[in-house]
């Protein structure tokens, strides 16, 4: 594994795999700050990074000068890391960091072998993406896995999709591949507050993320951040009838669940495509 480099091998126990990425398919921050959720509730341990120098394009993601609170100057780069923490008697294994540019087999291939090396038997991944959805209802998931059946025991409305695909598809793929069991949740954010972060969304999927890996999870803090950034919306829009307007038309069409299940699928393909 050339871009891989190991800081411990833990012994584990059929650990599941939590995984999101930064960048593409990260609507809102919904997705990356699903997965960096469940390490900050849960004391955790570096299992392993991903050298980025194969695999970052330095003049698109330039690395970050920084200071700490000496004055000392350091340098950040792009990161993939593998994180391990065990919650209620689980083994989970947290995978965060940014979509890379160059090299995606040899990329996922190497995180792929070190998870199965590592015992993994289940891998959520996870995404977010910009629908038209209304902020003031509970946030919609679309899914994909390779045991579909197992979308509507978990509430997930099924994508077939077919198109252009980013890293998280590809892992998707090899993961199956390697005889690993995938789930892949994806949260719709709403169009006019996806240039930002959506809490909202974050907590949606934390939670459903933490359900398929048989866990629970003290996310008191990303409740409180969902019911402060949604008071703040209804507060910075209660004077603009027309946003009013668009939001109960919204509302309405998502009354009718068929159609909105369908429109919500049509809306993450067309999100997919469009991100060429």
């Amino acid at each position: 594994m050339a871009s891989l480099e190991w800081v411990s091998r833990p012994v584990l126990h059929q650990p599941t795999a939590v995984i999101a990425f930064e960048g593409w398919g990260d609507a809102g921050e919904s997705s990356s700050q699903a997965a960096l959720a469940f390490l900050s509730h849960v004391d955790s341990e570096l299992v392993a990074i991903i050298d980025p120098d194969e695999h970052f394009d330095f003049q698109v993601r330039r690395p970050i000068v920084e200071l700490d609170s000496s004055g000392v100057r350091d340098i950040s780069w792009p990161r993939n890391e593998i994180h391990h923490l065990r919650v209620e008697g689980r083994d989970v294994l947290v995978i965060v960091g940014e979509e890379p540019h160059y090299r995606w087999k040899t990329f996922t291939g190497d995180l792929v072998d070190a998870l199965a090396g590592l015992g993994v038997t289940r891998a959520i991944t996870m995404g977010a993406f910009i629908g038209q959805v209304a902020h003031t209802l509970p946030v919609p998931l679309v899914g994909s896995a390779t045991m579909p059946d197992t979308l509507s025991m978990h509430d997930l409305l099924p994508s077939g999709y077919e198109g252009p695909t980013g890293i998280v598809g590809v892992l998707n793929h090899v993961l199956g591949q390697a005889g690993i069991d995938v789930i892949s949740v994806w949260a719709a954010v709403p169009h006019y507050l996806s240039n930002q972060e959506y809490p909202p969304g974050t907590e949606a999927l934390a939670i459903k993320a933490a359900e398929l890996a048989g866990i629970s999870l003290d996310i008191g803090d990303l409740t409180t951040a969902t019911r402060h950034f949604l008071s703040t919306v209804d507060e910075a829009i209660e004077g603009n009838d027309e946003l009013l307007r668009y939001v109960e038309r919204l509302e309405q069409d998502a009354d009718e669940e068929d159609e909105q299940s369908d429109r919500l699928v049509a809306e993450i393909e067309d999100f997919l495509r469009d991100q060429r």
